[in-house]
């Protein structure tokens, strides 16, 4: 009996260990296969990860590299805009020279214009003095001053002869008149050989006893003559030749009433860029024959 008991009780035991080996080695075995598994899904996952981070960090490069474009594009910008002011700049500066100098134009046009209206006698602006000297009844050119070479000095008050007269007439030198003129009575237009001529009696009127002369001479031409006051007057300009000192010279006057003028006769700057220089404090120098 006793060995049949022993026998089943070591069959159970057996039998128990069997089983226990068997849930062992399952356990194992799952176990085993876990642990096979795991690393194969970690390291997916990590190249998985770096994969990804990789493509994070290449899109933050290219945004950064973007945003660099951007910014040199901007900044390209600006100094094109900054180009433009300073041509802008540029051509306004230009337009403002062109506008100077058309003023300046201007100013010089105005000054010319100005400079055919005479100052003190109202004389205005005509041909200048054709530049010839009569000389023993002949026409030779005068000799214009020029740098370097002595020029003869007049007073602001002179004495001159006018051709086929037997008197003398004071002549102030006026650098601020452009054309001379001369006191005129009785002026008559007629014909000689077919070119018109003025006939009209010279005098000097501050004389208390003036003597009167006629004189006849070619009319040059008709002009416009703008007073100091503004009104305008139409007066004959003739051609007379006369002597200064030594010199004689031939000229263009305006032919006008001098009663209320303090000499018959004025020389202005046509005739004075030929004569020589003013001396403004002196006068009557042209027969001491002064030169500088």
């Amino acid at each position: 009996m006793m060995k049949v008991a022993q026998v089943k009780e070591l069959a159970m035991d057996f039998r128990a260990r069997k089983i226990v080996a068997a849930l062992v080695f399952g356990m194992f075995a799952l176990g085993a296969g876990f642990g096979f598994a795991e690393p194969e899904l970690a390291e997916g996952a990590v190249q998985e990860k770096v994969s990804a981070k990789q493509e994070e960090v290449s899109k933050k490069a290219a945004s950064k590299e973007e945003v660099s474009k951007k910014a040199a594009s901007k900044d390209e910008v600006s100094k094109k805009e900054v180009s433009k002011k300073e041509v802008s700049k540029k051509e306004a500066s230009k337009e403002e020279v062109s506008k100077k100098e058309a003023s300046g134009k201007d100013e010089v046009s105005k000054e010319k214009e100005g400079q055919k209206e005479d100052s003190e006698e109202g004389e205005a602006g005509e041909k200048e003095d054709s530049g010839e000297a009569v000389e023993d009844g002949e026409a030779v050119a005068v000799a214009k001053p020029v740098n370097g070479d002595p020029v003869r000095l007049y007073g602001w008050k002179e004495y001159v002869v006018v051709e086929k007269m037997e008197h003398k007439l004071l002549a102030k030198m006026d650098t601020g008149a452009l054309t001379s003129s001369i006191h005129a009575e009785e002026k008559e237009l007629f014909e000689r050989d077919g070119e018109k001529w003025v006939r009209f009696i010279l005098s000097d009127p501050t004389m208390e006893k003036p003597v009167r002369e006629r004189v006849e001479a070619p009319l040059v031409r008709v002009a416009k003559i703008k007073e100091p006051g503004g009104e305008s007057e139409v007066r004959e300009v003739v051609r007379l030749s006369f002597k200064i000192g030594e010199r004689k010279v031939r000229g263009e006057f305006s032919l006008n009433n001098r009663g209320n003028m303090n000499a018959p006769m004025l020389i202005g700057r046509s005739l004075l860029k030929d004569l020589g220089w003013v001396d403004p404090g002196r006068v009557f120098l042209a027969e001491k024959e002064i030169f500088r």
